[in-house]
């Protein structure tokens, strides 16, 4: 697999490799060894699933104090992907990384614990999958508003459709705890 970094440290591109033919092909999408020795450290405890159509925008989500990494790819379709750095005290706080995952290019993005995640379905439908390296806590779950203008994603959609819970999302800045740079 490749490994790329970004202007976020903490948050990779992983590009398994891909081994085709004209029957269709394979690859390795997870492999521990191959993860632990990339930084990807935890072990992880639940994967979920989610199909979306066009225009739908979930996030931006994270938990704390019960926090969670997230290894996310995209199994059919097209989404534009964002993890951004929440963690109080960071030097990157509030800057984001915003990677399109298909199911052409079988990219996956590692969004680590304390950093908000979301994406926006770019095809007719997506299928988005994702391990987590942490049980989901609902009552841990914190919503930073997608269209926040200090941290600025352009999402590539122009009006998507939201959940209620992420339409009435608080700015960044009105958000009550956030993790704590070099704390998660």
């Amino acid at each position: 697999m490749n490994v790329l970094t970004t202007h976020l440290p903490e948050v990779l591109i992983v590009e398994p490799k891909l081994f085709g033919d004209q029957r269709g092909f394979f690859l390795e999408s997870y492999q521990f060894e191959r993860y632990v020795q990339n930084g990807i450290t935890r072990p992880f405890v639940q994967d979920n699933l989610s199909r979306s159509r066009f225009g739908v925008l979930r996030g931006l989500h994270l938990q704390n104090p019960v926090t969670q990494g997230k290894l996310v790819t995209v199994l059919r379709g097209r989404v534009l992907d964002v993890a951004v750095d929440v963690r109080v005290g960071s030097p990157n706080f509030g800057r984001h990384v915003a990677v399109e995952l298909s199911e052409d290019n079988r990219r996956q993005l590692w969004v680590p614990r304390g950093f908000a995640h979301g994406f926006a379905v770019l095809s007719e439908t997506a299928d988005f999958f994702y391990k987590c390296d942490e049980y989901y806590s609902p009552k841990d779950e914190i919503s930073v508003r997608w269209n926040d203008p200090a941290i600025g994603i352009d999402w590539g959609v122009a009006d998507p459709s939201l959940s209620p819970k992420d339409a009435e999302a608080p700015l960044l800045a009105d958000v009550k705890g956030l993790p704590r740079y070099g704390e998660v």
